[in-house]
C-alpha cells in the first residue's frame, strides 16, 4: 500500500512494504515535498526501485565520513602509492569536506556536486584540480554503489570537467645560461641545476639521497620523492618514474663540490643537525619546503631579468632543449623524463616536432644533394 499526502504546507509520501522476517512493519515515509507532483515522483522511482529489487535504506552516514572510509580502504585494499593516497587526502581534508561532508551519502545529488566544481572554478583553481575533484567523488560513489550504500551514482549525471590546455612556457638556450650564472652562488643552487639539467620534477630532486647518486658512472637513480611539504618520503607513481638519468662530467663536479659543502656544513653545526642523507637539504639537514624553494626560484628569476615561469616549467624546459636543439629521440626523451608511454611526451611537446620535422628533412636534403 501508498500513498501521497499533505501536511500543512508540504506533501509526504508513505509506502507499507508488509512485515519483516521478524514480523516488524516495514513503514517507508519521507516528508517535505513542496508538491503533490514532486511527491508523487520520488514515491514512483522508490517503488520502481524496490520491484527491481534495486532500493537502498538511506543510510545517515555524514559524507565526509564516508569519504574517510573510501581512503582507508584505497590505502588497505588498492594499496595506493603513498604520493597519491597523500594527494587523495589533502584534497578530501582541504576542499571536499568542508563544502560536501556535511550532507548525508544518501542526501548527496548531482546538483550538490556541480555546485562544488563550479564555485571551485570560481574560486580560480585549475581545471585540473577540479577535474580531479570530479574523478575523486566519481570513484568513491562508485564504491558506495558496489558495496549496496547507494542506488545509483549521481556522478553519471554530471558531465567531467574539461581541461584546458594552456600555452606552455620555457626557456631557451640563452635564458638558462643566464638564470645558472646569476643562481650559482646560491647555497641551493644545485636544486635548480638538476631542474634544468635533469628533467627530475622537484619532489624527486627534493627526495633524492647521496646513495642514489652515483658520481664515478655518472648516473642518478630516481627511486623516491619527497611527500609534499613533509619529511617523509615515497616511491614513485609508475614504474616508469624509477629510471637512471646520466649526468654530464659538469654536474657530476658541482654535485662533488655540493657534497663536500654539506660535509662541512655538518661538521660544523650544533646537535640540532638532522641527518636525513639528503642531495638538497636545509642548512640543518632537514628537506626544503616546496614554497621555500618558490619563493627562491622567483627571487632569482627577477635577479636574472629572464622570462618568469614555474619551477615545473624547468622540467619542460630541459625536454625542449633536447628535442629542438639535440634532435633527442622522444622515446630517449621519454625514458629521461619517466613518462610511460612515448605518447605522453609527442601528446606534451607536439608544438616543437614541425620544427624538428624540418630541420630533419634539411639535414637529409644536406646528405644527399649537399656538396
Amino acid at each position: 500500500m501508498a500513498h501521497v499526502r499533505k501536511e500543512g504546507n508540504t506533501w509526504y509520501y508513505y509506502i507499507d512494504l508488509g512485515r519483516d522476517q521478524n514480523g516488524k512493519r516495514m513503514i517507508k515515509k519521507k516528508r517535505g515535498f513542496k508538491s503533490e507532483k514532486e511527491a508523487k515522483k520520488a514515491l514512483t522511482e522508490i517503488m520502481y526501485e524496490i520491484d527491481k529489487g534495486t532500493y537502498v535504506e538511506p543510510s545517515s552516514l555524514l559524507f565526509r565520513d564516508f569519504l574517510n572510509q573510501w581512503l582507508d580502504h584505497k590505502e588497505k585494499i588498492k594499496k595506493l602509492k603513498g604520493t597519491s593516497l597523500f594527494q587523495l587526502r589533502t584534497l578530501t581534508r582541504t576542499h571536499i569536506s568542508p563544502a560536501l561532508g556535511h550532507i548525508k551519502l544518501s542526501d548527496l545529488n548531482q546538483l550538490h556536486i556541480q555546485s562544488f566544481l563550479n564555485e571551485s572554478i570560481d574560486k580560480g583553481l585549475s581545471d585540473v584540480t577540479v577535474q580531479r575533484f570530479y574523478t575523486m567523488i566519481n570513484d568513491a560513489l562508485k564504491y558506495a554503489v558496489k558495496f549496496g550504500l547507494l542506488s545509483k551514482n549521481v556522478c553519471d549525471f554530471i558531465e567531467r570537467p574539461s581541461i584546458e590546455k594552456k600555452q606552455m612556457n620555457f626557456w631557451n638556450v640563452d635564458e638558462v645560461k643566464q638564470f645558472l650564472s646569476v643562481a650559482k652562488d646560491e647555497r641551493n643552487y644545485i636544486v635548480f641545476h638538476l631542474a634544468l639539467t635533469t628533467g627530475m620534477r622537484q619532489c624527486e630532486i627534493l627526495g633524492l639521497t647521496w646513495d642514489n647518486v652515483d658520481l664515478k658512472k655518472g648516473l642518478i637513480y630516481v627511486r623516491q620523492q619527497l611527500l609534499r611539504n613533509t619529511k617523509k618520503f615515497s616511491t614513485l607513481k609508475t614504474k616508469a618514474s624509477n629510471r637512471n638519468i646520466a649526468i654530464s662530467d659538469e654536474t657530476i663536479a658541482i654535485l662533488k663540490s655540493h657534497k663536500k659543502r654539506i660535509a662541512e656544513e655538518r661538521l660544523m653545526s650544533d646537535s640540532n643537525y638532522t641527518e636525513m642523507n639528503l642531495v638538497c637539504p636545509t642548512s640543518n639537514g632537514t628537506p626544503y619546503l616546496t614554497g621555500n624553494i618558490t619563493k627562491i626560484f622567483k627571487r632569482l628569476i627577477k635577479k636574472a631579468g629572464v622570462k618568469e615561469i614555474r619551477f615545473h616549467d624547468c622540467r619542460h624546459t630541459f625536454a625542449s632543449l633536447l628535442l629542438q636543439h639535440q634532435n633527442t629521440n622522444p622515446k630517449i626523451v621519454a625514458e629521461i623524463l619517466g613518462h610511460s608511454n612515448v605518447r605522453t611526451t609527442l601528446d606534451t611537446y607536439s608544438h616543437l616536432l614541425p620544427n624538428m620535422q624540418q630541420e630533419t628533412v634539411k639535414q637529409f636534403g644536406n646528405m644527399l644533394f649537399g656538396n
